[in-house]
């Protein structure tokens, strides 16, 4: 599939999909959802959409594994990353792209494997060469396998405590016996390394036969997207790919040029015959072709392009994929697809789509633009009709396979190319401003207006954070402020739920200072739901049922956060670094102690009564409308709340605080490694963001490739509460390595990564700055991604929606020096660093632990952290405004 994406080229790009958000401190968004204790304010924001993009899928999985090598197929995902002969740098892929502001993923399923990329268009090409190699010629030398071995027994080893992970395992363990899905489909050090050697299996021969038999061309679907023309992306797709190896395929296609069905759209007869070919349960085709392991795969209908589709005919088609057996019977397979349709010419239809009928709903004739969705009549009669048109007599037969090689000597003309037209169904007649203006201001609340002039599609977000100084008087009142939010949510479940039917989101969020109101979807009922959710929050009732029901969650949910070592770590550095944060050990002892429903309902009392409203309205509403939005009336604060934390001023020394993991018997630690560098202004954050760029590839080569550390190692620009600073994360497990031990490694690699950047040519440096610039600029895929980043400025209260551009311009004044200069600042014996280590427990409440190697006698101990941080200056609170 090629996407010659100009969309964006002139602002009119109407395609949305989910929220991706703006990702703050590597985990934030997910908090911001409800997981832990929500927006601290700290981490960085990115631009998220880039120019160039590819992704393969392979229909081969975990299914496919041997039974003698459990976890091959994700493995050999691992392995194929690791040079080609073409580029044989273990990570030059990812150091490309890196470099050229790009990133790339893969993952593994039960019957696909996946790999994705993404790079400025400019390097678009080269980066697809690079990444075709991973299918082309993929180096797999055996030491990088002994090391991969390693990462992959690590990322194993951090999914077994997750609860979702652990569900899969079990119910897997239920399949019959040599049922796929009893596989052990992750893999881990004892299936690919220790068994295999003392089976005496060569783990590195089967995994090239493993890539050989599955990573064929046949296999493969690909989807690149860039701004270049059509014509231009085939060249360079026919080019690079042509060398990907293809093995046997065989394809039956079965096709019928039938009358045109297009008049019959309200009813889609080829739709309903199309689910009766393609069904796949007892008695199907398929399932009889599957029993003859004659079929791996069919599919029926009519794809609705101007050629299948037109006024002067439809085409209906039947697509087999074959095994070897089955191409060796087609004629016996196509046989059976005739007495199958047969067989349902001669059967009632209703009898198939009765199912279906009852849940089909009527729409009226004038929403024209869903009729090529929806189904809205049901008539037996057009479909029997379009049912009896597909005879053995009237269909076409394609043979598709390499057996045919030689015995086809006639040849296809030509080829032609479509194009797609797109209708603007957007029109607001309102002043246009570049970026959010406030159009409300007093002592309730304040509202932020932008109209949507770049997507011009019928949709908003809305967004209010209720703001109030009760929320964080306590952890009895964190907890209280959970449940609120969690029974608000229940208690609108059903009365909302026709909004969500008529694609209407909301997510009510407990943020850290106020709740959060999160809405989005078609604009002209939006303010239906806001009203809902209002009168819902003003009228709040809980009864002792959902409120045991929720205390009882609540218990669960912060005990399974604080089992997770990289959750408890950061809740640890926050506590040190935030002053009044209650942590969430304090919210976990809180619930379990008790509270009561009259607890929660004085605490809602209070909060309603202390309450600022702060909203942000933007896309297809005039400000007229988006003033009717701030309808909430509660009392004014009798004081300014503040957004964000105070922050400590770390010591210029090293501090260590090593605590227990709460999690028994889980041998995952983490070792988070933080310089504190202070109040900073743009310019500073924008030469942060920079240095941790230049950072993430050879951290990735250093701590995880070569030293096998973990799967997980990053480093990370830290925001906290306006207050910067830079980390670098490994998570290990404790029966491999000491956390003194990994941070030593930290170390090292900081070391050496202070000389690199001081060798570092000219050009390298301005590529790395042109690569971030070239982040920054490049355009929002959607309305989502524009919205996430003023809000962030809203929710903050910083207001610098220009912010992108303003790091742009400091970006482009940045020489070596400064930056080279940035780093060694934090590394000088005035440097402020704070080490957060969780290790391996059994233990039930937090317990800090002493420093267990010499190479740490010298950090200060943090074994109370209320007293540490006690007796140390608070930073004033601090935005990142210029």
């Amino acid at each position: 599939l090629l996407i010659s994406d100009f969309s964006r080229d002139d602002g009119k790009g109407d395609s949305e999909s989910e929220d991706k958000g703006a990702m703050k401190d590597g985990d934030e968004e997910e908090e911001e959802e409800g997981e832990d204790e929500g927006d601290s304010g700290e981490g960085l924001w990115w631009c998220l959409c880039f120019q160039a993009a590819a992704a393969l899928c392979i229909s081969v999985g975990s299914f496919s594994d041997p039974d003698d090598l459990p976890g091959l197929a994700h493995f050999l995902e691992h392995m194929v990353f690791m040079g080609s002969e073409k580029y044989p740098a273990e990570n030059g892929f990812d150091a490309f792209l890196k470099k050229h502001g790009g990133s790339d993923n893969a993952s593994t399923d039960c019957e696909r494997t996946i790999f994705q990329f993404d790079v400025q268009r400019k390097y678009f090409r080269e980066a697809l060469d690079r990444w075709a190699q991973f299918f082309i010629c993929p180096l797999m030398i055996e030491d990088a396998i002994d090391r991969e071995v390693e990462a992959v027994d690590s990322e194993y080893q951090l999914a077994r405590p997750s609860d979702s992970h652990r569900k899969e395992m079990l119910f897997g363990s239920l399949a019959k016996a040599g049922h796929p899905m009893s596989k052990f489909c992750w893999g881990n050090a004892q299936t690919l390394k220790h068994e295999p050697g003392e089976k005496q299996i060569n783990t590195y021969q089967r995994l090239r036969d493993f890539w050989r038999r599955y990573y064929s061309a046949h296999y493969m679907t690909l989807a690149v997207q860039s701004k270049e023309t059509l014509d231009t992306l085939e060249q360079w797709v026919r080019e690079i790919f042509i060398k990907v190896p293809n093995k046997k395929v065989h394809a039956l296609t079965i096709s019928w040029a039938v009358p045109p069905q297009g008049k019959h759209y309200r009813i889609k007869p080829l739709h309903y015959i199309s689910w009766l070919i393609g069904h796949e349960g007892t008695g199907s085709i398929l399932s009889l072709l599957r029993k003859k392991c004659w079929a791996l795969a069919l599919f029926g209908g009519n794809s609705e392009t101007g050629f299948d589709q037109n006024t002067t005919y439809s085409i209906f088609s039947i697509s087999i994929t074959l095994t070897d057996q089955g191409y060796q019977n087609f004629y016996q397979v196509v046989d059976y697809v005739f007495q199958y349709l047969k067989m349902l010419q001669t059967l009632d239809p209703i009898e198939f789509v009765e199912n279906i009928c009852e849940n089909m709903q009527l729409f009226p004739k004038e929403d024209f633009l869903t009729g090529d969705q929806l189904m809205f009549e049901y008539d037996p009669q057009v479909i029997s009709a379009a049912l009896a048109l597909l005879t053995p007599d009237r269909a076409n037969l394609l043979l598709l396979s390499p057996e045919n090689e030689g015995h086809c000597p006639l040849r296809e003309k030509c080829l032609s190319v479509q194009t797609q037209q797109r209708n603007n169904v957007y029109d607001v007649n309102c002043p246009d401003s570049e970026f959010p203006v406030r159009i409300i201001n007093n002592d309730r609340g304040c509202l932020w207006y932008k109209k949507d002039n770049k997507f011009k599609i019928p949709k908003a977000y809305i967004r209010f954070n209720l703001i109030s100084p009760v929320i964080q008087r306590s952890p009895e009142n964190l907890v209280l402020f959970d449940l609120f939010v969690n029974i608000l949510a229940h208690n609108l479940a059903e009365p909302a739920y026709e909004a969500d039917v008529a694609q209407l989101e909301y997510k009510l969020v407990a943020g850290e200072h106020g709740l959060v109101i999160r809405l989005k979807g078609f604009n002209h009922k939006l303010p239906l739901l806001l009203r809902l959710i209002v009168d819902h929050l003003a009228d709040f009732r809980a009864d002792l049922g959902v409120f045991s029901m929720f205390s009882e969650q609540l218990k669960k949910t912060y005990f399974n956060i604080l089992i997770k070592p990289e959750r408890l770590g950061k809740d640890v550095r926050l506590l040190i670094l935030e002053h009044c944060r209650w942590s969430v050990i304090q919210k976990y002892q809180a619930v379990m102690k008790g509270l009561t429903v009259d607890d929660l309902m004085t605490f809602v009392a209070g909060l309603k009564g202390e309450l600022y409203s702060e909203g942000l309205v933007q896309g297809n509403f005039t400000s007229t409308e988006s003033r009717e939005f701030l309808r909430l009336k509660f009392q004014p604060l009798s004081a300014e709340v503040p957004v964000l934390f105070r922050v400590v001023e770390l010591p210029q020394k090293n501090h260590l605080c090593k605590v227990k993991s709460l999690n028994k018997g889980d041998a995952n630690s983490e070792v988070t490694v933080y310089y504190q560098s202070g109040l900073k202004n743009l310019r500073e954050h924008a030469l942060m963001e920079l240095m941790v760029m230049h950072m993430e590839e050879p951290c990735f080569d250093f701590l995880r490739t070569k030293e096998t550390l973990g799967y997980q190692v990053y480093p990370t620009c830290r925001n906290t509460s306006g207050v910067l600073g830079f980390s670098v994360t490994v998570e290990t497990q404790a029966t491999k390595f000491s956390t003194e031990f990994v941070e030593g490694k930290i170390e090292e690699f900081l070391v050496s990564f202070g000389e690199r950047l001081s060798g570092l040519s000219e050009d390298a440096f301005r590529t790395q700055v042109t690569a971030l610039i070239k982040l920054k600029e490049c355009e929002d895929a959607h309305l989502g991604e524009e919205v996430d980043r003023n809000w962030f400025e809203v929710v903050t209260q910083q207001y610098v929606f220009n912010r992108l551009n303003k790091e742009i311009e400091a970006l482009k004044l940045f020489t070596q020096q400064q930056l080279v200069s940035w780093f060694l600042e934090h590394r000088n014996t005035n440097s402020r660093k704070l080490s957060v280590h969780v290790t391996y427990g059994e233990v039930s409440k937090l317990t800090f632990l002493p420093a267990a190697s010499p190479l740490l006698q010298d950090a200060t101990l943090i074994n109370d952290i209320r007293a540490f941080t006690s007796s140390l200056p608070l930073h004033p609170y601090h935005k990142i405004l210029s």
